[in-house]
């Protein structure tokens, strides 16, 4: 049963508790189907208003601001006028911390005994998105229109933004704890691509860079193609959004590709691979490589027959052909549709190593720790899983679900499920929180991977049921489907994230504590980016942008609000028997 307890008990407790000192841390293909994430019902806003026009843009850099330290119990960014064609957002109420005792009850008077054993924030599905980038397949949204997002130029202002939410929390707002670390659980990147895994890497480091391929004087993609099936902010005339109500925003795609800086989490960070790291479009396996060539060229294709669409995406959607033969074949067949665009080897794909090897590169280093999770044990063995502390007798456990035979579901090999195990087995004395791209309904791709003929693929289920034997597991905390949702199962709660490019945007902050009682409480706070709730369109610095980020996915067309989840999957107190 759940019980919901208001957001400002949970304030009061913060506020005592650091008072008083008490306790001591494309989208891609896969994403544009609906299949492992994000939005899966289309629904357009009704009526057609004309585009607002907008006066001239502040490009200027916005001046040095306070961050509050926000979360989701104080305040929500919420439409202003639900009726409205394009929805704007203002501040909204928070929301309630829901007490979920399905695994056991809680006793009075837990507050005062607790001690807190980790605190750390979860980022999940940044999908640092490079719009540009030749293999994406925005040309499907004339069949699915989720197929591509208004928002996904703004990834990287968006991201930087929560990173400086994050550095401005410090601390757990249900027990007051310092966090300890920050996790990413995958799909960091949207497009494989070596530029976007660079700008993920600044983004959780800190620097100064420029979110652009191609043509260092301007941006050449969807939103400058004339193509109608897009939203071109900086013309009058219709398209499929502006008919829908957005707004004419002059100077918005500069903008876009101007240089960012990021702070950089000052608190260390862990990663974790999802399938976007891994595969083209988060689904393919390009053994034939005609599309990691196709990714440095100098040609782009912007719209194909609805036939044409409809195909691929039926053949898609089903998992029927992870090697992307059929996409090969549309892009080998569409050459006379396709536009000049300015070549960039950056938009190469990149290996696992080479994954690997950014990590544990010493420039990369940030606040730590040196490969971020990954070791040259990882290098050696050509893996992308292993163990990190998170506090007093609590282990984290970073899975690799991705297969590399393609498809954007998830599964782990019999090498891996067998190290978990032995893994689980040595930490029996201490707790452990599992952590992976992948959620447990969602890891059933079992496709053999060519690098391991004959090695078995396993399933959800199979893990679940292998967690289950292992009364240490306290968590299962993964993304990918882009919803909140938090999973009662038997022995340990899953709680799934949802994602930072589909509204509303959010990332989680997970405390564990024991309560000196014989259970232990896991709370579970989301939070939102340090963009302020309310947007001007004539704000086009990078704090502006993030904001505007967040208010584009809440209009984007099939977006619906299921990404949030109930009000039991949001902020939590998560009671365990121990």
């Amino acid at each position: 049963m759940t019980r919901i307890r208001s957001a400002a008990n949970a304030v009061d407790r913060r506020s005592f508790l650091a008072a008083t000192g008490a306790v001591g841390v494309s989208a891609g293909i896969g994403l544009a189907l609906g299949a492992g994430g994000g939005t899966e019902e289309a629904s357009a806003a009704p009526g057609k208003p004309a585009a607002p026009a907008v006066p001239g843009p502040r490009t200027s850099a916005s001046p040095t601001r306070t961050v509050p330290a926000r979360t989701t119990l104080d305040s929500v960014a919420t439409p202003l006028d639900e009726s409205a064609a394009f929805r704007r957002l203002g501040d909204g109420p928070g929301w309630d911390l829901v007490v979920r005792d399905e695994l056991a009850s809680g006793k009075s008077g837990r507050a005062e005994r607790r001690t807190v054993l980790s605190s750390f924030v979860q980022l999940t599905d940044l999908h640092l998105t490079d719009v540009q980038h030749p293999v994406r397949t925005e040309y499907m949204r004339s069949q699915k229109v989720s197929a591509w997002r208004p928002q996904e130029a703004l990834t990287v202002q968006g991201a930087v933004a929560l990173v400086e939410q994050i550095n401005a929390l410090t601390q757990g707002p249900a027990t007051g704890a310092p966090l300890s670390f920050a996790v990413t659980t995958g799909d960091n990147t949207d497009n494989n691509s070596r530029a976007e895994l660079d700008w993920f890497l600044t983004v959780m480091n800190g620097g100064r860079f420029s979110p652009n391929t191609g043509d260092t004087r301007q941006y050449e993609g969807p939103q400058n193609s004339g193509e109608r099936l897009y939203w071109h902010p900086e013309d009058g005339r219709r398209d499929t959004d502006k008919e829908l109500g957005f707004p004419r925003i002059d100077g918005f795609l500069a903008a876009t590709i101007r240089s960012v800086n990021s702070p950089g989490l000052r608190i260390p960070w862990y990663s974790t691979a999802g399938n976007h790291d891994g595969l083209a479009s988060g689904a393919i396996a390009d053994r034939s490589g005609f599309l990691a060539e196709f990714a440095v060229g100098s040609r782009k294709l912007y719209d194909v027959p609805d036939a044409d669409a409809t195909r691929l995406m039926e053949i898609i959607s089903k998992g029927g052909d992870p090697t992307g033969t059929a996409l090969v074949e549309l892009l080998r067949d569409s050459k006379r549709r396709m536009r000049s665009i300015t070549p960039d080897p950056s938009r190469a794909p990149f290996t696992p190593r080479e994954y690997l090897n950014a990590h544990l590169d010493p420039k990369r280093a940030g606040n730590g720790p040196a490969g971020h999770g990954y070791t040259a044990a990882n290098l050696d063995g050509d893996t992308l899983y292993y163990t990190f502390p998170m506090g007093e007798n609590v282990t984290g456990i970073s899975l690799d679900t991705t297969d590399r035979a393609g498809h954007f579901t998830g599964s782990l090999d019999t090498t891996q499920l067998k190290w978990l195990e032995r893994t689980l087995k040595e930490l029996r004395d201490g707790y452990v929180v599992v952590f992976s791209h992948h959620n447990s309904w969602t890891m059933t791709n079992t496709h053999p991977d060519p690098a391991h003929p004959g090695e078995a693929r396993h399933n959800g289920d199979e893990v679940l049921a292998l967690l289950k034997q292992h009364r240490n597991v306290l968590a299962w905390v993964n993304g990918h489907s882009h919803r909140n949702s938090v999973l009662a199962h038997d022995t340990f709660w899953e709680i799934s994230t949802a994602s930072h490019i589909d509204f509303p945007h959010l990332a989680r902050v997970i405390e564990i504590a024991d309560n000196g009682d014989g259970t232990l409480s896991l709370f579970t706070t989301l939070i939102e980016s340090s963009a302020p709730h309310r947007t001007d369109f004539e704000d086009l610095s990078q704090t502006g942008l993030a904001a505007l980020y967040r208010e584009l996915a809440l209009n984007a067309p099939g977006a619906t609000t299921k990404p949030a989840g109930k009000a039991a999957d949001r902020n939590t107190e998560l009671l365990l028997k121990r």
